[in-house]
């Protein structure tokens, strides 16, 4: 999965109405310019560093970074104090992210490890699904691991010939009880930056907000999927030529960052987070001053993030925050 997603997003058209699937920054403008309001208010509450880290995992064609950016211009100390990385490893999409940026100053990295320590704002949004997963099916001797292998002169599912010893140590505490033939997923990736970002909070101060889709509660099944032309498409087809993903386990990644020294708020469906931000206000006073056909696609938009049987429920955000901070903008307790 790691492999065929690094080839498939070094191409760069994967995002948008044209590639393969569209992210919540490509619906509406008003879902990053309110994450820009989210980072301007935490800003604050720690004190109004400057600089202050500001950085996006996976910002696709920029257009999330773009939004917040422009919010950000309209607190000039906060603009000034944003010292801007993006983690993107696509020399393709660098490139559009740059254009997007139009002459912002930005630093790009391959990874988390590299941006530089102090007070940290960080978003990632439809970043931890795309990272490669690890299943395991429960047999009567074990877990043995699913693996990719050859058959009949093509790439298909197998499963490993012992089970593995290992699994039970490293798979969340709510699979144990799985049943016989159930397929459970595990992303090591995602617990090991989680524990990263964590570590660096707890250490230098910030916040971190994830924004994805999978269930608020672990669950076990096969939730790998591959999305081609915003179609779903065979997993093991022209690996490379399809976004592939998996549901993000948030309760287990709750549970890493907590150990690593860090408040955890959420999971909390991106509808109700959205509804206590404001969005339906910010998007009637857009609607206010547009043309009827631009009036019409921002409530279709708007719709669209909030809506439980579209990406309201769906999707959930969960901020990490320093262990003694207030709940931030959209996690309290109503």
């Amino acid at each position: 999965m790691g492999l065929a997603n690094a080839a498939y997003y070094a191409q760069g058209a994967a995002i948008g109405r044209e590639g393969d699937f569209i992210t919540a920054p490509e619906i509406s403008q008003v879902f990053g310019e309110l994450i820009g309001a989210w980072l301007f208010a935490q800003w604050q509450v720690l004190g109004a560093p400057d600089p202050v880290r500001v950085v996006e995992l996976g910002p696709g064609r920029g257009a999330l970074i773009a939004d917040l950016l422009r919010v950000a211009a309209l607190r000039p100390a906060f603009a000034k104090a944003i010292d801007l990385h993006l983690v993107e490893t696509s020399k393709a999409l660098r490139a559009r992210q740059k254009q997007a940026l139009g002459g912002r100053p930005a630093r790009w990295h391959d990874s988390f490890d590299e941006v530089p320590e102090g007070p940290l704002l960080l978003v990632a949004n439809e970043f931890l699904d795309a990272l490669p997963v690890r299943q395991w099916v429960r047999r009567e001797d074990g877990w043995r691991e699913r693996l990719v292998g050859v058959a009949d002169g093509r790439l298909a599912f197998q499963e490993s010939p012992d089970p593995d010893p290992g699994a039970p140590a490293i798979l969340a505490s709510a699979h144990q009880a799985a049943p016989l033939g159930v397929i459970v997923e595990h992303c090591p990736t995602a617990h090991a930056l989680i524990a990263k970002i964590a570590q660096r909070i707890a250490r230098a101060g910030g916040y971190a907000l994830f924004i994805d889709y999978g269930p608020a509660a672990s669950a076990p099944g096969d939730s790998l999927q591959a999305v081609r032309r915003h179609r779903p498409a065979p997993i093991l087809e022209r690996p490379g030529r399809a976004d592939l993903t998996a549901h993000v386990d948030f309760q287990a990644l709750a549970e890493t960052a907590g150990l690593a020294g860090v408040a955890v708020f959420g999971p909390l469906g991106q509808g109700v987070w959205l509804e206590r931000l404001g969005i339906v206000l910010r998007t009637q006073a857009l609607i206010a001053r547009a043309p009827p056909d631009t009036a019409h696609a921002l409530a279709r938009a708007t719709q669209r993030l909030i809506a439980p049987t579209e990406m309201g429920t769906l999707f959930k955000t969960m901020a990490l925050a320093p262990k003694t901070s207030p709940p931030p903008p959209g996690y309290e307790v109503s």
